[in-house]
């Protein structure tokens, strides 16, 4: 990020106070991000960031009372609303499904090394959606249930017409997001640099309508069915 930036303002919500303190102290060592506040639960995260106004919120999905889902959906109403990293150890894939829905950017797994959570914060900032390659291949197994034939039929179809509109190239990419790699290994992979893979990606985001990774990723599985 630019050194001339204002730090990236953070808020961390989550119901482990051990986690947070962990988290704040990652971040807070770095001199692009700051930690403007902490919350335990969601209605707390609410009042919080109507209050700080953060750039990035960094969301818990499993909490008690309001969930970082439902806490997540409130704040993406709000006008000129925080970006939002969803925490999750994928005790539950279907609600990191649901938190992606809702309009989360991205989400990384409790376990990951510091730097790429980092990484993730300063990306989410950046307004662009973050998925580790492992985080993808799981939240795709657990998209891709059991379909009856004519089920899988109808989703191949259309998502074939839609990769349609895709150049060679294009395709190329979306099929190593769909293996899970991040870009400098789809750089590697296709032998060209990672902007002009950034620039690819960018147009799967809007040739093909998606929001994030998974979803083209999601979108070459059931063509490939």
């Amino acid at each position: 990020m630019d050194s001339e930036r204002e730090p990236v303002r953070v808020v961390i919500v989550d119901d482990d106070q051990l986690v947070r303190l962990a988290l704040r102290l990652v971040i807070d060592g770095e001199p692009d991000l700051t930690v403007v506040a902490e919350a335990a639960d969601g209605d707390a995260a609410i009042t919080v960031v109507d209050e700080q106004r953060p750039d990035v919120v960094l969301m818990d999905i499993r909490m008690p009372g309001r969930d970082g889902l439902s806490t997540t959906r409130e704040l993406l109403t709000r006008p000129a609303p925080p970006r939002v990293l969803m925490l999750t150890t994928f005790d539950s894939d279907d609600l990191v499904l649901g938190a992606l829905r809702a309009g989360a950017l991205g989400f990384v797994l409790k376990d990951t090394p510091p730097a790429r959570i980092l990484d993730a914060v300063r990306t989410v900032a950046d307004g662009n959606p973050v998925l580790s390659p492992a985080a993808t291949a799981r939240v795709i197994a657990a998209a891709t249930g059991p379909q009856s034939s004519e089920a899988r039929r109808s989703s191949r179809e259309a998502a074939r017409k839609q990769l349609s509109a895709l150049t060679e190239r294009e395709l190329d990419t979306a099929r190593a997001i769909a293996d899970g790699l991040g870009n400098p290994e789809i750089a590697e992979r296709l032998h060209i640099s990672t902007a002009t893979v950034k620039a690819h990606t960018g147009n799967l985001f809007a040739k093909l309508a998606v929001d994030n990774r998974v979803q083209i990723a999601l979108l070459v599985r059931d063509a490939e069915q």
